[in-house]
C-alpha cells in the first residue's frame, strides 16, 4: 500500500471529515453562545480588578462562538483544516493582557468553543462546573483579608518607630520612604484579616504623625 493510499484510506474515507448537518451546527453554535454567556456573567461576578472593562466581558462570549465556528469548519473539510492551519500561523496577537486571571478566562472560552464545535457537550459541561467551584474557591480565600495602602506623613526621628508600633498584629511592607525638608512621607502596605475602624485614628495620634491616609488596594500581600 502506497502512503497516498494509506492517506486515503485512513483520513479521507474514515469519516473524520463528513459534513455537519444544520441541526449539529445550529447546536454546537448555540451551546458555544450559552457557554460564552456562562464564562461572561463568571468573569462579572467575580472580578477583582481595579477597572472592569465590559469589552473584554463581551470579547470571552465572542471568541467562544467564533472558536466553535472555526471548528465545525475545520472538522467538515480537510482543504479548510489545511487552509485554516497555515492562515493561523502567521496571525500575531500583540494585545497586552492587564491581569493574568484574564488568561484563564481567555483559554476557557477559546477551549470551550473548540469542544462545542468539536460536539463534546459533556465536556464542555464538566469543564465549566469545574471551572466556577475552582475561581469561587480561590474568590472565597481572597476575601478572608483586605490590602490597603497607607500614606504616612510624619516628622521626627522616633516617629517611625512608633507608627509601626502602633500597627499592633498588623501585617506590613514598608514600600517607600520620601524624605522632605520638614517631613517623611511613607507608604505601607497593610493587611488586615478584619478590618479596624479605629485604626486611622490611633495612626493619627501617634505625636510626630501630620496625616495619614488609607487606600484599599487590589493587589496580593508580600509580607
Amino acid at each position: 500500500m502506497s502512503v497516498q493510499d494509506f492517506i486515503k484510506k485512513s483520513i479521507l474515507e474514515s469519516g473524520a471529515f463528513d459534513q455537519a448537518t444544520i441541526l449539529e451546527i445550529t447546536i454546537g453554535l448555540l451551546t458555544a453562545l450559552l457557554a460564552g454567556a456562562l464564562i461572561y456573567l463568571v468573569y462579572s461576578k467575580f472580578y477583582v480588578g481595579v477597572i472592569y472593562c465590559r469589552s473584554f466581558a463581551i470579547t470571552l462570549v465572542g471568541m467562544t462562538v467564533l472558536t466553535a465556528m472555526v471548528t465545525l469548519a475545520i472538522s467538515t473539510n480537510i482543504v479548510i483544516s489545511l487552509g485554516m492551519v497555515g492562515a493561523l500561523s502567521i496571525v500575531r496577537f500583540r494585545t497586552a493582557v492587564k491581569d493574568p486571571l484574564d488568561l484563564l478566562y481567555l483559554f476557557w472560552a477559546i477551549t470551550t468553543g473548540i469542544a462545542s464545535g468539536a460536539q463534546m457537550y459533556v465536556l464542555v459541561a464538566a469543564a465549566a462546573i469545574i471551572m466556577i467551584l475552582l475561581i469561587a474557591l480561590f474568590r472565597k480565600h481572597q476575601l478572608k483579608g483586605r490590602i490597603y495602602i497607607a500614606v504616612i506623613h510624619y516628622t521626627g526621628e522616633e516617629t517611625m518607630e512608633n507608627v509601626i508600633r502602633s500597627f499592633g498584629k498588623v501585617k506590613y511592607f514598608i514600600k517607600s520612604q520620601t524624605a522632605r525638608k520638614d517631613s517623611t512621607e511613607m507608604a505601607v502596605e497593610l493587611f488586615f484579616k478584619k478590618y479596624d475602624p479605629l485604626f486611622l485614628e490611633r495612626l493619627r495620634a501617634v505625636s510626630g504623625v501630620q496625616d495619614a491616609t488609607l487606600i484599599q488596594y487590589n493587589g496580593e500581600y508580600h509580607g
